[in-house]
């Protein structure tokens, strides 16, 4: 039986991560500062502690693991990552957990996984909302848009130097807005899909959902299931660089808000804000995934939406 550890397994992705690894028939051991907000944990033992204190992270790791997954990060949506009131939180509370992670792993066989982010790609190469360039070559000369963006690019190269020093068994995947159930919806920490479904599931007719900035700005989302699938598919392969997750359908904030609208069957409308966006444009490029995995994402968002707002409708 093998066995896994999952950090940040009380978050969304982590929390179905460890689902999916139970599945596989793995052990699988999860650590967060809390429990999964929506759900019971599947993992055989789930700890809660910090790992910004290294001695935390060491004690942990006093245990054999077959693979790690770090996922363990100070993160949100626009509304946390693009106001500036939490970057150096940010910074310093995620690059401290990696810097622990690597330096306990340095000269472990055991195989790593590093969710990084979308976030690192340059803020001038996501100007044109209808043609952004997020093509993993494209990272460099770099200047994300955030501070989480440069955290995340920083951690990305922590660990690809240690794998050069150290001979650290590393696999790097960019994340693009991964959704669906079992996530914040409210609070302050939700992405755009979990928000919009929220406001939608709120809303009576004739009401207006309030969307940030022109709405006209375009992203790509994933649906969880698909980001676990490359998950598995990057562990399973000897890629070692960075690659992008993601999926290649890409809409508009407006165009997801009448999506959303559309599977609730109410009569409502769209006012568009000021508010915290982000980049114009941002779009999974996965030429390098389909022709180093020989995959790439295709679950259509619409059916992930309306998973995700039947979720969020039944918890209000």
């Amino acid at each position: 039986m093998k066995r896994a550890l999952v950090l940040g397994g009380g978050g969304f992705i982590g929390n179905h991560l460890v689902k999916r690894l139970k599945n596989k028939g793995y052990m699988v051991v999860a650590v967060d500062l809390k429990y999964p907000e929506f759900d019971t944990t599947s993992a055989d033992e789930f700890i809660i502690a910090d790992l910004r204190r290294q001695d935390v992270v060491k004690e942990i790791f006093t245990k054999d693991f077959d693979e790690v997954y770090q996922l363990a990060a100070d993160m949100g949506g626009a509304g946390f990552i693009f106001t500036g009131e939490n970057d150096a939180d940010i910074m310093h509370n995620s690059a401290q957990i990696n810097i622990n992670v690597a330096e306990t792993l340095k000269h472990s066989k055991t195989k790593l996984f590093y969710s990084s982010s979308a976030c690192i790609y340059p803020e001038e190469n996501q100007i044109d909302a209808q043609n952004p360039n997020c093509a993993e070559d494209s990272a460099f000369p770099a200047n994300p848009d955030s501070e989480y963006g440069w955290e995340k690019l920083f951690s990305e190269r922590l660990y690809t130097s240690y794998a050069r020093n150290y001979g650290l068994n590393v696999r790097i995947a960019r994340f693009h807005n991964i959704f669906g159930p079992l996530g914040t919806y409210i609070g302050g920490r939700e992405k755009a899909p979990a928000a919009i479904a929220r406001k939608v599931a709120e809303a009576t007719n004739g009401d207006a959902i309030e969307v940030w900035g022109s709405g006209e700005q375009t992203r790509s989302f994933l649906y969880i299931d698909e980001c676990l699938e490359g998950i598995d598919r990057l562990m399973t392969s000897e890629v070692r660089e960075p690659i992008n997750i993601g999926s290649a359908e890409m809409v508009t904030i407006n165009e997801l808000t009448h999506m959303v609208i559309a599977l609730s069957g109410k009569d409502l409308s769209i006012k568009n804000i000021d508010g915290p966006i982000g980049v114009n444009g941002r779009c999974s490029d996965n030429r390098l995934i389909a022709s180093l995995l020989y995959w790439q994402p295709n679950y259509p968002l619409q059916q992930g939406m309306e998973i995700l707002y039947n979720w969020v409708h039944s918890k209000l």
